[in-house]
């Protein structure tokens, strides 16, 4: 079975869709919609690559932008489509985040890609995927780019959840740096801040942020689901307070990587 179809499978059983409902899971789409508002200006034009079933597409074209989106999983395009409200200045293209041929170079202010890199397990595909989001991109534009972190992952599914000796024995864990590896089975590729920095070495990009999106949140899930809205609202505020600070981006499940292009 090739990548697709692991994620085909994954997705059809609506992998995606209310991934980021819960009030938890909510943290990382304010987070990263809060860091769009700071680079997006009205009239910009949007790309969203690995747009899923649309929750930043739809969200930004409500607010009256234009959005080009591209989804490489039929299940995703169809939810997309129904979650599509009159009005939206949006349009849905089946695509692969490498292949984006079918889009001009220079051509977007914004460029989303927040889903590919999680699903991308080789350097070559990883690069292309980065290489294409640029392309599309005039230049000054910004690029944001989500990645899965690995030391949540250990310390999550790892310890907490007891398979950290199954990660060993499976050849996905090393124990000298505790370097984690996935396999395209595993559905997520997992990453650390030098991963990224190795992977953006060599293109003209500025780096403006990096940015825990979701900080500690996923290590206290039912924590954050079970606060009342006053607290909640508190627990945003120090969030974005301390999502940039060096010393707390490696124990976030997800990164936000936001580059200008040069």
């Amino acid at each position: 079975m090739d990548t697709n179809q692991y994620l085909t499978e994954y997705y059809n059983q609506d992998g995606e869709n209310g991934r980021l409902a819960s009030q938890h899971g909510s943290v990382e789409f304010f987070t990263t919609m809060r860091y769009i508002a700071k680079h997006l200006e009205p009239g910009d034009r949007v790309i969203e690559i690995g747009a899923g079933t649309g929750r930043y597409s739809h969200a930004l074209a409500r607010e009256g932008h234009c959005v080009d989106s591209v989804e490489l999983i039929p299940h995703n395009i169809e939810v997309f489509r129904q979650n599509t409200k009159p009005g939206e200045k949006i349009t849905i293209t089946q695509g692969n985040a490498m292949d984006l041929g079918s889009f001009p170079d220079d051509t977007y202010d914004i460029t989303l890609l927040l889903g590919p890199m999680y699903h991308l397990f080789t350097k070559e595909d990883k690069t292309q995927a980065l290489r294409e989001a640029i392309r599309v991109t005039r230049r000054g534009g910004v690029v944001f780019a989500a990645y899965c972190i690995s030391d949540p992952s250990i310390l999550d599914y790892g310890f907490k959840r007891g398979h950290i000796f199954e990660l060993i024995e499976k050849k996905m864990l090393e124990t000298e740096g505790f370097k984690a590896f996935s396999h395209p089975w595993d559905l997520f590729e997992l990453h650390r801040k030098e991963d990224i920095d190795e992977l953006m070495d060599g293109f003209a990009v500025t780096r403006l942020h990096y940015v825990a999106a979701d900080g500690y949140t996923n290590h206290m899930p039912e924590t954050v689901d079970n606060i009342d809205s006053k607290t909640f609202k508190l627990y945003l505020q120090y969030h974005f307070a301390v999502c940039e600070r060096k010393d707390m981006v490696g124990l976030t499940h997800h990164a936000l990587d936001i580059f200008r292009k040069d």
